[in-house]
């Protein structure tokens, strides 16, 4: 991985998280797939990922006041196989607007961080821009049968309350739901280090 000087707004997590998702990545996926990243934030997993699964073609996004550093660091850092970043606002009912189809949708410690609004929103359009049999990944921490996984996450939760009370470690099954109202259904519910999920869904399963 990168080293953190050479990362502006380096994320220690990202850094930890991003072999055991790259183990997973690659025993999912066939590794010639398009992938449409929600909230690549300073562009580390796009790196990361794309250096090691070189046959995806990787397109990151973020909202527009944080695309200048996610570009900045792709223009230090990144490949052949990552496009140029898009603005991705899904508070934007039709975020979905001008994006090519994907075979991948995935996000990674996004959902605890935006609106439910923009968790409906993200998935009420995914099946538009997804291929036939395409997948949505998604990586954080939730909550199962109201109740959270451990100590550490409810107290994260309370943290992410205090900051904005739009935010919060989601339930699954409300997760869930949206994925089943939006034609995927649940493949696996992957359990991940330092108490965080690998979720993915299949598109017209």
């Amino acid at each position: 991985m990168t080293e953190a000087r050479d990362f502006i707004a380096f994320s220690p997590s990202a850094a930890r998280n991003c072999q055991p998702i790259l183990q997973q990545l690659a025993a999912l996926l066939s590794g010639d797939e398009s992938v449409l990243e929600i909230g690549s934030g300073n562009g580390q997993h796009a790196v990361y990922f794309t250096e090691q699964l070189t046959g995806l073609r990787w397109l990151p996004s973020e909202i527009a006041p944080q695309l200048p550093l996610l570009q900045t660091n792709l223009d230090v850092h990144g490949c052949a196989n990552i496009d140029e970043p898009v603005v991705l606002d899904l508070r934007h009912q039709n975020w979905d607007n001008g994006l090519p189809e994907v075979d991948l949708i995935f996000s990674a410690n996004t959902l605890h961080i935006i609106s439910w609004t923009e968790v409906v929103s993200l998935f009420a359009r995914a099946e538009a821009i997804l291929k036939p049999a395409g997948r949505v990944i998604l990586y954080g921490p939730f909550r199962y049968n109201n109740a959270f996984t451990c100590e550490s996450n409810a107290e994260f939760d309370l943290w992410l309350k205090a900051r904005n009370p739009d935010s919060g470690v989601r339930d699954f099954e409300q997760v869930n739901s949206l994925a089943h109202a939006a034609n995927l259904t649940l493949e696996c519910d992957i359990g991940m280090p330092a108490n965080n999920q690998l979720l993915v869904w299949r598109r017209g399963g």
